[in-house]
């Protein structure tokens, strides 16, 4: 493992910066949360910039449009956007994060012709359709059905927790294909354009008065057989090749604003006369230095990949470590802010939503990306060689 950075690398990081300098000023006053139009415009509009710059998909092949970036140049990619407060991804995320990448993996030239352009321009928005009410954290419990009628599947189900499906112009979905086999043999990856008859999009509004994600209804949607990649009833494999994307360098941005929030709840703690207070010093101090432990891991995660081309079983521990310390950061903000900590809004003229916010946003980590319990398994299975669960079986 080698933590520290080529010359390769610190001169990509400057042409970054310069660039990042030269661009930020003219990029627009990001909109309101649930004015959609414009977030569309205000992300795309972003990711349009990167393609003509030569940054996006950093990290995808070359030959597929990308910058052909190493795990580490991705890295710092990260850190000099987070830094610069450039914007995020946004809903740009499942296209550029998931699927995308799954595609250059697994797809066929056709379709890797006809959808990834399309994601590295800015020109479509993804969703994903995975989740569904009925199968908790248990993925492979799903029941969207499939059936093949000629050359297309026509689909019926519902699936939940979709962000940006009402925006998204495509959704990688995942459906069953076979009942009548293990859960995990009879599922298959699917890409279903969003404007296709049957489909029934209906927001869902989180604690944070936000409606980013929606339940989907697919009622006899029909999607070309063409749209599936991988092969049939393959599908559960090749949505662990979309988890891995996932579970890789997905929160690093995230991590690097909790560092940010950290530093300041140190900064509220000295104003509001809190700094003599020592568990409110042990706190942030002890949440503080986890956190530069978890960047280290960061980097040891991405060594990894650029030797193995796989995060492995370290971004599990990450997310794992990440968690926990995201809640625990947010009941030390709640404690310290006091009455403050009842309103999303700021009090006085001190910053207090974003860490309110911070705090709300902060609960779906123990779900983002693989729950909790998910994560647990692969640590025990994976690192500590503890049995595997029980496998099911119909009938």
């Amino acid at each position: 493992m080698d933590l520290r950075y080529t010359e390769a690398e610190q001169e990509f990081r400057h042409e970054l910066r310069s660039w990042l300098q030269s661009v930020l000023p003219d990029v627009p006053a990001e909109p309101g949360p649930n004015d959609w139009a414009a977030r569309r415009e205000y992300d795309t509009g972003w990711q349009k910039m990167l393609y003509e710059a030569g940054y996006a998909g950093i990290n995808w092949p070359r030959e597929y449009g990308g910058r052909g970036a190493t795990p580490t140049e991705h890295l710092i990619f990260l850190e000099e956007t987070e830094q610069a407060k450039a914007p995020y991804v946004g809903m740009n995320f499942v296209g550029l994060l998931h699927a995308g990448p799954t595609l250059v993996v697994e797809a066929s030239d056709e379709q890797k012709a006809a959808r990834l352009p399309g994601i590295l321009k800015g020109d479509d928005v993804w969703c994903q359709g995975f989740s569904e009410p009925g199968a908790g954290s248990d993925l492979a419990a799903l029941g969207c059905k499939a059936v093949r009628d000629g050359d297309q599947y026509v689909v019926s189900g519902q699936k939940i927790w979709t962000s940006f499906a009402h925006v998204a112009d495509y959704c990688e979905l995942l459906v069953r294909t076979d009942s009548d086999v293990a859960k995990h043999r009879g599922i298959t990856w699917l890409i279903l354009p969003m404007d296709s008859p049957g489909i029934d999009i209906r927001p869902l509004r989180t604690m944070e008065g936000q409606i980013e994600f929606a339940e989907m209804y697919l009622d006899e949607v029909r999607i070309p057989v063409d749209n599936r990649v991988g092969d049939e009833n393959d599908g559960w494999r090749v949505a662990m090749t979309t988890l891995s994307f996932e579970r890789g360098t997905a929160f690093v941005s995230e991590m690097l604003q909790t560092m940010e929030l950290c530093r300041d709840l140190a900064t509220f703690a000295e104003r509001l006369g809190r700094w003599d207070d020592h568990g409110v010093r042990r706190d942030i101090g002890r949440i503080a230095a986890e956190l530069d432990a978890l960047w280290a891991l960061t980097k040891r995660n991405i060594s990894e990949a650029t030797r193995t081309g796989l995060v492995g079983a370290g971004g599990s521990v990450f997310k794992l470590a990440y968690t926990d310390l995201r809640h625990r950061l947010g009941e030390v903000a709640l404690h310290l802010l006091d009455r403050a900590s009842l309103s999303q809004d700021d009090i006085g003229d001190l910053a207090t939503g974003d860490h309110v916010q911070g705090r709300i946003h902060g609960l779906k980590m123990s779900i983002a990306a693989g729950t909790t319990q998910v994560q647990k398994n692969i640590i025990a299975e994976r690192l500590l060689g503890l049995p595997k669960e029980p496998k099911w079986t119909s009938g």
